[in-house]
């Protein structure tokens, strides 16, 4: 067992990125500028390790089959740590956030995810800050979940998504109360942190063709979905449809399609287009009609929770039926469920 109490994952992204000829661009070397820049203020702080992925992922690359390679120290090191810390891209941060409160479903311990909008390396950052308080939170009992500490707020991280490209306030969770605020003081909301739970890992590995994503827009047509409905090795669809669910099911070919895809074995989740609130597809005619056609409502699942969830349940080799009575299911606080 490491003496250290936390291990930290570096796996890329503007956090430890450094100028090249052609933009910023990762570069190995991380721990080392850590502890540089940080300094006698780590002290105070959990002792930790810092592993580095190699090679460091663009997180605009990421891919599912790099969820298993984030999620395998913490898998094979469990017991070694009080609590972990990754650090990620901002791009697809939310994408792996999800992923891995699925993949370490019923954790007893904390794990942070954050990032930066400017480098560590550079004189004026928003790193620092983000490592100092990911690593106090990384420490505290309390938290049992996968959470995103992004300026100041610590959010569910199947609960939260990219809002902001420019800001240092990138990140929010619409959906779903923040978890804490790190501030003069850390306020961490007991009431809404999950209790700890008994781990049931997954320790399996993803195939990246087993889920797309598709928006619905004014004017697509059918062809459209059937061509992506018929790529090889798909198995669920993410569709994104208008306000609580809607969409245009006038057009007989592309209820036919999704009908079809579904008695294929193709499972199809319905997940709004905005940023708030969630699918209520009994609200209008449109929405029910993808109901009627075997499309599971999405509930206020972020897109990002849809996707990983999927992938999830796909890896798991469960039926159709298995999986769309779990896209139902909250499993750690990734939807609102009806009663």
């Amino acid at each position: 067992m490491s003496a250290a109490q936390l291990l930290v994952i570096h796996t890329g992204g503007t956090i430890g990125m450094v100028p090249t000829e052609y933009g910023l661009a990762p570069a190995t070397g991380f721990e080392q500028l850590v502890r540089s820049r940080l300094g006698q203020r780590l002290d105070h702080l959990p002792s930790f390790d810092l592993l580095e992925l190699s090679p460091l992922i663009d997180s605009a690359e990421l891919t599912p089959e790099h969820w298993h390679l984030i999620a395998a120290p913490i898998l094979e090191r469990y017991a070694d740590y009080q609590g972990f810390v990754v650090l990620h891209g901002t791009d697809t941060l939310a994408y792996t956030a999800s992923a891995l409160s699925f993949v370490l479903h019923g954790l007893n311990k904390p794990l942070i995810l954050t990032g930066s909008q400017i480098p560590l390396s550079s004189p004026r950052n928003d790193a620092e800050n983000q490592l100092l308080a990911a690593l106090e939170l990384a420490g505290r009992r309390e938290i049992n979940e996968v959470c995103v500490l992004f300026d100041g707020l610590l959010l569910r991280g199947n609960r939260c998504v990219k809002l902001d490209t420019s800001a240092m306030a990138a990140f929010d969770s619409p959906n779903s109360p923040h978890l804490g605020t790190v501030g003069i003081d850390i306020r961490l909301r007991r009431d809404l942190l999950l209790p700890a739970g008994t781990p049931t890992f997954f320790r399996g590995q993803f195939d990246p063709l087993a889920v797309a994503v598709l928006r619905i827009f004014p004017g697509i047509r059918s062809t459209l979905l059937q061509a992506v409905l018929s790529q090889p090795g798909l198995k669920a669809l993410v569709l994104q449809s208008y306000g609580v669910g809607n969409a245009p099911v006038s057009d007989t070919a592309l209820l036919e399609t999704l009908e079809a895809a579904v008695a294929r074995g193709t499972t199809i989740v319905n997940v709004s287009q905005c940023v708030r609130g969630g699918v209520a597809d009994g609200t209008y005619a449109t929405g029910s009609a993808l109901t009627r056609a075997g499309v599971i409502p999405g509930a206020d699942l972020t897109l990002e929770a849809a996707f990983a969830k999927l992938h999830w349940l796909v890896a798991q080799n469960k039926t159709p039926a298995e999986i769309a009575a779990s896209m139902r299911r909250a499993f750690c606080g990734e939807q609102q469920v009806s009663s």
